[in-house]
């Protein structure tokens, strides 16, 4: 559909949604039932501006101002599966963004705790997330490479911006056995990794190839 306005209905929306979990993220492979219940729960389409919302539930990103994106579905339930989330887990996010992915979070999680640097996406996603009904979600507009030190140790961090490297403050506020998933590379090419913290060891281990805008920050990119 190329129209501004979607204007399929609440149905056709539910129809979408359950096609794209069929396809995209059953039919491929994502197992995890509890991922797959959130992504068939959360409205994806209320997370997306008005020009492409009939867009919402295709197997791309989407842009959503600033120079950022909201991530395909697939990678949303691949990293959020690569978290093995349990339901009294604290979760941090680096990188709110649609407010998507924090949504698909506060699913499956005790409490998610997101980081978002610019303050105009972070009000939207907020405005929008609690219009729905999360309230298990804290916010914070700051520079999310070095983590939120406040609330830490976190049983799991997932970063939705791509890092030249794995930040030394997300790792220190890792509790043990915490997991951290997140784009390493630069800035047209990256590997998805996830990093389980065993005692005072660190534990990497390489997904698969990715895409991502950079994280900009202390211990990420740099500055803007």
């Amino acid at each position: 559909m190329n129209a501004r306005r979607d204007t399929r209905g609440p149905l056709g929306f539910q129809q979408a949604r359950r096609e794209m979990v069929e396809r995209q993220l059953a039919g491929r492979d994502i197992t995890d039932q509890r991922v797959i219940a959130a992504a068939a729960k959360v409205p994806r389409h209320i997370f997306v501006s008005e020009e492409t919302v009939s867009q919402a539930y295709e197997d791309h990103p989407l842009h959503i101002g600033f120079g950022q994106t909201i991530s395909q579905p697939y990678i949303v339930a691949l990293m959020t599966q690569a978290l093995g989330l349990s339901r009294g887990e604290r979760v941090l996010e680096i990188g709110t963004g649609s407010g998507y992915q924090t949504a698909v979070l506060a699913e499956l999680a005790a409490r998610v705790y997101t980081v978002e640097r610019i303050l105009e996406l972070s009000l939207r996603a907020k405005t929008t997330l609690e219009k729905i009904g999360y309230d298990n979600i804290d916010y914070a507009v700051a520079d999310g490479s070095v983590g939120w030190a406040e609330h830490a140790p976190y049983d799991a961090i997932l970063v939705t911006a791509s890092a030249p490297e794995v930040p030394e403050s997300l790792k220190a506020q890792l509790a043990d056995g915490g997991r951290l998933v997140l784009p390493v590379g630069g800035a047209y090419s990256q590997i998805l990794k996830r990093v389980t913290r065993k005692g005072d060891s660190f534990v990497t281990e390489d997904l698969c190839p990715c895409i991502f805008v950079r994280l900009i920050g202390k211990e990420g990119h740099g500055d803007a």
